[in-house]
């Protein structure tokens, strides 16, 4: 963290008060912090430039886009101190309530962005390649699997996967936010004959399934769409029965560039990694604070997916 008077220094300006309490809320590209704030990009790309050679902020490339977001710091009085110092002079900001609203309404944009680009990919893929969706790649995911199963495909897009995974659970419920892809993959599975696999139209990160009801939650190539993949996993998490698991199956770091140009949203990049997780336990009902020691070992995850 930066020092405490190079950090009250900083935030004396109530431009990049503003600055640091946006992003204390989500990572935002330089154009979304110019609609939030309704500044020029110049005078957010020097603030920006300001914050994050005092450490206090960092950026990461996604695609052809940069996103800017807090860095992370552990727990300290100080750091306490300050935190609790920025809210207080944060409520003597009268554009605080305003860029909060701005910040939703830009969110709700970008979830529409990518609403729209699966809704205009419904039916087509499989027609060019796309990295990761090979044979080999969705048996990383089937070998885990221990038939039959009720089993969650979250982000299931076309059910692809999902249909593959019907041929021995006991029933696939696959959750997708885009309606196109939902209807898309409903006919589809139903032209194939399927009666075990339910589509329904959600949020990865709230999806629409009962807690303690699945076996198994996958996340295939989706969780980096979701922008706070933290909260997909504890809602994955909630649904799980007993000694039920979550697989997440995704892309690291890679140099194929037309894939990163083709996607509209936050793609990730690289080789295929897989990671499971077993619910030991009853997973539903738990509290953020009882949740949190077991979401911190999926950080690792998280940075990867990010980076």
């Amino acid at each position: 963290m930066p020092s405490t008077i190079n950090f009250l220094r900083l935030i004396a300006d109530p431009t990049r008060l503003r600055v640091l309490l946006v992003l204390e809320q989500e990572e935002l590209s330089v154009a979304e912090l110019q609609e939030i704030l309704a500044m020029g990009q110049s005078r957010i790309s020097s603030h920006l430039a300001q914050l994050k050679r005092a450490g206090a902020v960092v950026d990461r490339r996604a695609g052809k886009n940069v996103y800017y977001g807090l860095k992370s710091f552990s727990r300290n009085g100080a750091r306490d101190q300050v935190q609790e110092l920025v809210q207080t002079l944060a409520r003597e900001i009268p554009e605080t309530a305003r860029d909060r609203t701005a910040l939703k309404l830009t969110l709700r944009k970008r979830q529409d962005k990518a609403r729209e680009y699966f809704d205009e990919l419904a039916g087509k893929f499989g027609r060019s390649y796309v990295p990761g969706r090979s044979w080999e790649a969705l048996a990383h995911v089937l070998i885990t699997l221990l038939p039959p199963l009720t089993v969650a495909d979250l982000g299931a897009g076309e059910g692809t996967l999902a249909q593959l995974l019907a041929k021995n659970a006991r029933k696939v419920i696959a959750v997708d936010n885009s309606p196109k892809m939902v209807e898309f993959a409903s006919q589809l599975a139903k032209k194939h004959g399927f009666r075990n696999i339910e589509y329904r139209l959600g949020d990865m990160q709230e999806p629409p399934i009962a807690r303690n009801s699945v076996d198994l939650a996958i996340f295939s190539q989706a969780l980096h769409h979701a922008p706070r993949p933290e909260r997909a996993i504890k809602s994955a998490h909630s649904i799980l029965r007993k000694n039920g698991r979550i697989v997440i199956l995704d892309l690291l770091n890679h140099s194929f560039e037309r894939a990163r140009e083709r996607s509209a949203i936050t793609p990730i990049s690289g080789r295929l990694r897989l990671q499971e997780h077993r619910c030991s336990r009853g997973c539903a009902g738990k509290t953020e604070s009882e949740f949190s020691d077991r979401i911190r070992d999926w950080d690792e995850v998280i940075r990867e997916l990010r980076s």
